[in-house]
């Protein structure tokens, strides 16, 4: 079978990939491994984490909060059962969306693994055998997996990483999460808003690290308000399912702690193996990466690579972007993807998004800049609702204004932060947010005030 355009793997850089290229005229096949399309972010990350962080946050209202607005609820119960149904839905639903979206654009969806075998040519294995499938063009798509430490052995009982954490049947009575990362916090919030016990191990010193610090540092304090615990700069030795179905858990300087489940969460590497990819001469780079030009191309001319198995963060909305500035190129159309301007948000609550440059990295890179702030305690809407915690950080050059970045902790610190995204995209000065008309009362007025405060200038600090 012949294709203008192999795509391998159907998660957020292959399915879009794949429907941008056959809006572009393209005959476009797509090969994912799994029965439902949509990569590891539906099916066992972004998606169902979500999820359950919505529903463990309604439980946690409910069971907590709702007695302050002078709703009163007695007997609240826990069905953890049904709660994971609904999860289960919304991915089923979600998958079997994109399955309708490859069928009404007419692109071909093969379910096996594609071996790359030569510079157009892949070997696509399925359960029913092989088939040899040839393209113009070869775009890798594969994603990114789970990875561990020395010393760490996960089973997927007692051990597990986040696909197991997202699928306990009774919620332990402790968890200990080894990471303090984006996947660690949220799933740790998830249980322990549900009522675990939850003891986050951290080799570094602080939590979300490349964040910036001042907004992690405010972070961590929340989350021990919030019940959970934290060792800092602890150095995980090993960790397994000891005889009597409990874990085992030992780092430096300190008796082996025990726990009725381990969530590993300490990154992810490139999902590159068993692509073929030595036959046709691409070398992998350090965690699996495939070194790309800035056409997303690999050194083999017709061969190209988006999304986790490239440099950069691994995000889905990274990869959807690569991918289709990817294809817009194959297809001799105009595409870019502006590094400085991806964001990144922690779904815990309260929510935190970042985009741009932290403190520290202009601190390290000389930059001269000006700071504004402003806490969400002193906004209105926020008082409205009950929901104070956090504040908005912007950071802007000395000199020009220009906005350099935008950090913010606090209730729906991610939909806040798109206004700041396109600040920066269109090169927006802090000047430029702070004379925009903000409606009141709304939370989006904590960037105004924020900005206001960049030039000393804010009216409810």
């Amino acid at each position: 079978m012949n294709h203008d355009l192999i795509v391998i793997g159907a998660g957020p850089a292959g399915y879009v990939a794949a429907i941008r290229a056959a809006q572009l005229g393209l005959n476009v096949a797509c090969i994912e491994k799994e029965e439902k399309l949509g990569g590891t972010c539906l099916r066992v990350g972004c998606i169902p984490s979500k999820a359950l962080l919505q529903s463990s946050h309604k439980f946690e209202e409910t069971q907590k909060h709702l007695e302050k607005h002078g709703i009163e609820v007695s007997q609240v119960k826990l069905n953890l059962k049904k709660m994971m149904d609904r999860k289960e839905k919304v991915v089923s639903e979600l998958a079997t969306g994109i399955s309708g979206l490859l069928k009404k654009n007419k692109i071909t969806a093969y379910q096996g693994t594609g071996q790359i075998t030569a510079k157009n040519k892949i070997t696509l294995h399925t359960s029913q055998g092989e088939k040899q499938l040839t393209a113009k063009h070869i775009l890798i798509a594969t994603g990114s997996v789970p990875t561990s430490i020395p010393g760490v052995e996960i089973d997927g009982q007692g051990v597990g990483t986040s696909t197991q954490a997202l699928s306990y049947d009774k919620v332990p009575d402790h968890l200990v999460v080894i990471g303090a990362g984006v996947i660690g916090l949220e799933l740790g919030c998830v249980w322990a808003r549900l009522g675990a016990k939850v003891t986050v191990l951290e080799y570094a010193d602080r939590i979300l690290p490349g964040m910036d610090a001042e907004i992690a540092k405010e972070a961590l304090k929340l989350f021990k308000r919030q019940g959970l615990t934290f060792k800092l700069g602890t150095k995980v030795t090993s960790a397994k399912k000891a005889k009597n179905g409990k874990c085992l858990i030992q780092y430096q300087g300190a008796p082996p702690i025990q726990a009725d489940k381990v969530l590993v969460a300490v990154g992810r590497k490139a999902n590159t193996q068993s692509l073929g990819l030595e036959s046709v001469g691409i070398e992998l780079g350090p965690r699996g990466i495939i070194p790309v030009d800035d056409r997303y191309q690999t050194k083999v001319q017709g061969i190209y690579a988006v999304g986790d198995v490239i440099d950069g963060p691994m995000l889905a909305h990274k990869a959807e972007e690569e991918a289709v500035a990817c294809v817009n190129m194959i297809a001799g159309k105009y595409g870019h993807v502006n590094y400085d301007a991806i964001p990144g948000v922690t779904y815990t609550n309260p929510e935190i998004a970042s985009v741009g440059q932290t403190e520290e990295q202009l601190k390290e890179a000389a930059v001269k800049y000006k700071k504004g702030t402003f806490p969400f305690l002193a906004n209105g809407r926020a008082k409205a609702n009950g929901d104070t915690q956090g504040k908005v950080k912007i950071l802007a050059d000395e000199k020009t204004d220009r906005i350099l970045g935008v950090h913010i902790i606090g209730p729906h610190a991610g939909d806040l932060l798109t206004q700041a995204v396109a600040a920066i995209e269109f090169g927006a000065s802090a000047e430029d947010i702070a004379m925009l008309c903000h409606a009141h009362p709304s939370l989006s007025e904590a960037l105004k005030e924020a900005a206001m405060d960049v030039a000393g200038q804010a009216i409810h600090k």
